[in-house]
């Protein structure tokens, strides 16, 4: 499943119509095979899944099926508040994308990045690069496809100059 979503973020990043048509069916097949399996467990459906979709949906989006504030900053207080209260599962992101998530809510709040005590110097190059999130995301950036980015440019580099 994650290389089939990896894959699809490169299509997408490709502007290749053709190729984020293919990868989204592979990421698709994924979730019809796992439903599959479920189904034939009797533990769900794919019905069951497009029906928790749709409620999620709605829960997560009052400004738009419902009566709720338009405001963005509005928005983003109720999905926080909202997710908060969703704990069917505890999701462990990579260390990138929930350094991005950490980053993020810091700046909502208006914390600065920093180290408690006296921080090792390993602590101290964490902050370096949590630092370097924050400037990415601050720039209208997602930091995990920034970095993939810059490292296919130095791949690219590398390679010329092999040749």
């Amino acid at each position: 499943m994650l290389e089939e979503a990896y894959e699809a973020i490169a299509a997408i990043d490709s502007g290749q119509p053709a190729a984020l048509v293919d990868e989204l069916g592979d990421v698709l097949l994924q979730v019809v095979l796992h439903a599959q399996i479920a189904s034939e467990k009797d533990e769900f459906t794919i019905a069951d899944v497009i029906d928790g979709l749709i409620r999620k949906l709605i829960r997560r989006h009052p400004h738009v099926f419902g009566d709720a504030s338009n405001d963005l900053s509005d928005i983003v207080q109720r999905w926080n508040d909202i997710k908060k209260g969703e704990t069917s599962h505890k999701s462990i992101p990579p260390p990138l994308i929930e350094a991005r998530k950490l980053v993020d809510a810091a700046q909502r709040k208006r914390v600065p990045l920093a180290l408690m005590g006296t921080p090792s110097k390993e602590e101290e190059a964490g902050l370096g690069i949590l630092v370097a999130i924050a400037r990415s995301w601050e720039s209208g950036f997602e930091p995990e496809l920034a970095l993939r980015k810059a490292m296919d440019s130095v791949q690219r580099l590398q390679e010329k100059d092999a040749q």
